[in-house]
């Protein structure tokens, strides 16, 4: 399905009726696409949810605008919260890997009202240091002249090569070769845009204020990905009410590495949130 937001056309992956059901968002992560949910929505469905897997914009089947400022987390956010008007949705929960963990994040903050429940999949609030941070702002802008000036056959092939992504070579090669496929079927130009708009070099820190966030939280990082572990528990041990799964045998993507686990920890998750709806005292009470 596509959308026009503010006259960029986004793709969306929708199973399900999102105005009439309980709607779950998902966003992908740097490079990717709503193609990278597919293994994840049909347990979604299963568990009665609609799905929306948002193409963010410069990826996938989303359009790659020349507009740098649409590319920023601010303007993503706002993106974000016309799509829902335009599906007939008031308030969802959210789902974010990586990249997408850091917009949902953003969402969360800037939108609390549009946020039932927060998932957040090897996701960071940014980097707290400002040299740290300018350093990673010149590496990302370092790399998105790369992929300009080399094209996307190269840079699917660096970016499955970073350590990051080292525990993905214990897959099965035939799911190695979707993933790749899927990145080749990125633009250069979108992704590098996105690569300097949200990289975590430009972004701004959001540690300071994640004691605001109100909606049921949910961390989630694979054991072996031990950056993202230490961020998982910093978070959880700052954020009240939060909750924080590591899922044994996983790296950074833990739905594609480890689907059962994942899927288990989301129903796990959401069944939470209606247990504690369930034991609120009624108004009559």
């Amino acid at each position: 399905m596509k959308v026009t937001v503010r006259g960029v056309p986004y793709h969306l992956e929708i199973a399900g009726e999102p105005a009439r059901e309980r709607a779950v968002l998902l966003l992908h992560g740097f490079a990717g696409s709503g193609e990278d949910w597919a293994e994840t929505t049909p347990r979604l469905r299963e568990a009665g949810l609609a799905v929306v897997a948002v193409d963010l914009v410069g990826h996938g089947g989303s359009a790659a605008t020349e507009e740098p400022e649409r590319y920023t987390m601010r303007e993503t956010v706002r993106d974000l919260d016309a799509i829902l008007d335009a599906l007939r949705v008031e308030r969802a929960d959210w789902l974010g890997y990586s990249m997408g963990g850091r917009v949902a994040l953003h969402l969360a903050l800037a939108l609390p009202a549009r946020v039932r429940s927060l998932i957040l999949e090897s996701a960071s609030p940014g980097i707290a240091d400002a040299e740290a941070r300018a350093s990673r702002r010149a590496a990302d802008d370092a790399l998105a002249d790369r992929i300009e000036e080399r094209g996307v056959e190269w840079f699917a092939d660096y970016w499955r090569s970073i350590p990051l992504f080292e525990t993905q070579w214990d897959l099965p090669e035939a799911v190695r070769e979707v993933l790749h496929a899927r990145r080749l079927r990125n633009n250069p130009r979108g992704l590098a845009r996105s690569l300097r708009g949200m990289g975590q070099g430009v972004q701004e820190y959001l540690g300071d204020r994640l004691a605001g966030l109100k909606c049921p939280l949910l961390l989630i990082a694979g054991e072996r990905d031990l950056k993202y572990v230490e961020v998982s528990r910093s978070l959880w041990e700052a954020i009240p009410g939060s909750n924080c799964g590591i899922v044994a045998g996983a790296g950074h993507a833990v739905h594609l590495e480890a689907p059962d686990a994942f899927a288990e920890a989301l129903a796990d998750h959401w069944e939470a949130i209606e247990g504690a709806h369930a034991a609120q005292p009624s108004s009559h009470s």
